[in-house]
């Protein structure tokens, strides 16, 4: 395996420099107080490119991911979105700006008391108001109802709309988990162990989902999996964290 420093590597077989879609230049990350688990990492994403990453448990994909959407402060380095300075950003342009960066977390962090439509449209939350998204949980509006309801038919669930979000199987929880990152319109998809908990089956249709809609949507996705063999069949390119590195995998 070969770290990833220099231009050929970090470019990738889709990106560049001048057009990619995230840019990483030096990047260190850890967690807040704590020691560097990745460090040294030069990247380039390009719209529409499907990443995995794989590495033992306690690597630092989490916190990878994490640093990524701007809840961890990198150690050092720079992360550009678009060419924007992401991580160089505060207050309320950071808030912007992690508007753009939808995550996925492994255990999906939907609310089981909500029907499925307010679940998904908690992924508008960055863009209304808190009156507003009051105003959702006692009234709906149609077209509020009309967007949950296209983030859904993305996803396979058009019939769930207005189902209980606690009776749903696994695999269309984390269904309506993408569905909300759908509504948050977002540049960049980060999903962290998506399919850690679903069974082979279920587990390659939904990355078989999530990397269809990253190149139909132009939207670049970073996704981390326990399991190299679904990592080498669903993406572009497979990276690996060892060693505190971030190296294209064999």
């Amino acid at each position: 395996m070969e770290a990833l420093r220099g231009e050929t590597l970090a470019a990738g077989p889709a990106a560049s420099r001048a057009g990619a879609l995230l840019t990483l230049e030096g990047l260190a990350v850890g967690p807040p107080g704590g020691p560097v688990l990745l460090q040294d990492v030069d990247l380039a994403l390009a719209p529409g490119e499907r990443v995995a990453l794989v590495g033992a448990s306690g690597a630092g994909k989490t916190t990878f991911l994490r640093t990524l959407n701007g809840q961890i402060a990198p150690k050092a380095g720079a992360i550009r979105l678009a060419g924007e300075p992401f991580s160089a950003l505060a207050g309320g342009r950071l808030r912007r700006a992690r508007g753009q960066v939808a995550l996925i977390a492994q255990k999906h962090d939907l609310v089981d008391v909500l029907p499925v439509h307010a679940n998904v449209m908690a992924g508008a939350l960055g863009r209304w108001s808190d009156l507003r998204a009051l105003r959702y949980l006692i009234r709906p509006r149609a077209g509020e109802l009309a967007e949950a309801e296209a983030a859904l038919a993305a996803v396979g669930l058009a019939g769930k709309l207005m189902s209980d979000t606690a009776h749903l199987s696994g695999g269309e929880q984390q269904r309506v988990a993408i569905a909300r990152a759908l509504v948050q319109a977002p540049k960049l998809l980060l999903a962290d162990e998506p399919v850690a908990s679903l069974d082979p089956a279920t587990a390659s249709e939904v990355l078989r989902l999530l990397t269809e809609l990253a190149k139909t949507r132009g939207v670049g996705l970073i996704c981390s999996l326990h399991q190299p063999e679904l990592a080498a069949r669903w993406f572009d390119r497979v990276l690996e964290l060892r060693d505190a590195r971030l190296e294209a995998a064999c």
